[in-house]
């Protein structure tokens, strides 16, 4: 129809690709994957072997499909060309199966932790759908792709948003509070006194986990990268492995005993390593650093009531309700035992910057 989608001569969405999600263009990526527009919403087909490669239905990788495992099938434009951490895509994300969960802490149960904060009280049930979460913190060459793409304009009205929860999305009244300029963004990124990890021009940097980003450039990066935040309840299920109710990623081994498990206060103690270098770490379905090295933001805003109220027994809900802060989880590079539990939540305001706060992106189930 004279529109490119991405690669007319391999799938046409059918229309002009604006319709697709977040402005994301069907067509084939550099992960020699396959991407078709479905419902206006660009999608993958499934392997017709049952294997997942991701590409069956446009080009074939020419290779065995177990490589791309559960792999998801639209994989952000913040790798293209190629992001290597640890001998897998830097834009990794794997599912993480749909489930009711005992969110919150327990007393006596196989998350209980002493001196436990009261806001994560009380314990109770709720459920989310299957996603995908990103395997690792966003790292400095993935963001610097979206600055490299960064001109001013913010998302449009309503990217990233959770299909299942209303008025999840950008907001237009946020557009005032994202960066006027690609040199703008980029001084933004250099404000946190010399432990930020962001660097003007490639080097080794690359791999570590960007810092110093503010709720709204998490929200406008993951927008642009095809994704949205993840709620509070997605994160926590994703750390505590959903039913496993684990008390750390890994599962109960004290941090402080086993210096193995994250990069906190305990081992490196610092924001330049690696993101993945921590692989004893490693939660339930796969995910990396979910505890340690950077804090990471969520879409909640914070509410130190929200299990006792609104929040209780919910299903594919998140706090929109506007308070001082937007929830920040999982413990950071400087973090002790109690700041790396999967149930700890605390908050930050969404205009801060922090050189200890970074983001992963939560992708909808096509």
């Amino acid at each position: 129809d004279g529109i490119k989608n991405g690669n007319e001569t391999d799938k046409d969405c059918g229309g002009s690709c604006p319709a697709c999600a977040n402005g994301l263009k069907c067509g084939v990526n550099a992960d020699c994957q396959s991407i078709v527009c479905k419902a206006n919403v660009c999608a993958v087909p499934t392997c017709s072997d049952g294997v997942k490669n991701q590409g069956e239905a446009g080009l074939d990788c020419g290779g065995p499909c177990p490589a791309c495992g559960g792999q998801y099938g639209v994989p952000g434009q913040s790798c293209n060309g190629g992001l290597d951490c640890g001998g897998v895509s830097c834009c990794q994300s794997l599912l993480v199966p749909g489930g009711t969960f005992p969110m919150g802490r327990s007393v006596g149960g196989s998350d209980a932790y002493a001196g436990g904060g009261s806001d994560e009280l009380p314990e109770h049930n709720a459920t989310v759908a299957d996603y995908y979460l990103d395997t690792f913190e966003v790292t400095v060459g993935r963001f610097r792709k979206f600055v490299a793409a960064f001109n001013g304009t913010p998302p449009a009205v309503g990217a990233g948003a959770h299909p299942l929860i209303a008025n999840s999305g950008w907001q237009a009244g946020w557009n005032a509070l994202l960066a006027a300029s690609q040199a703008a963004l980029i001084s933004n990124l250099k404000l946190c006194g010399g432990n930020e990890t962001w660097t003007d021009a490639p080097g080794a940097n690359e791999t570590y986990a960007i810092s110093c980003v503010s709720w709204y450039e998490a929200a406008a990066f993951c927008a642009w990268d095809g994704g949205r935040m993840p709620t509070l309840a997605e994160w926590e299920y994703a750390s505590a492995g959903g039913s496993d109710n684990r008390l750390y990623p890994w599962g109960a081994t004290d941090p402080s005993v086993t210096k193995t498990l994250a990069n906190d206060v305990y081992s490196d103690d610092s924001p330049f390593i690696a993101v993945g270098s921590h692989p004893t770490g490693n939660g339930k379905w796969g995910h990396r650093d979910l505890a340690g090295g950077m804090w990471e933001w969520n879409l909640d805003w914070y509410d130190a009531n929200w299990y006792s109220g609104a929040g209780k027994a919910c299903s594919n809900c998140a706090n929109l309700n506007q308070s001082s802060g937007r929830v920040i989880r999982g413990g950071g590079w400087g973090s002790d035992a109690y700041g790396l539990r999967a149930a700890l939540r605390t908050y930050g305001a969404p205009a801060n910057r922090l050189e200890a706060v970074g983001l992963r992106c939560s992708r909808s189930v096509p």
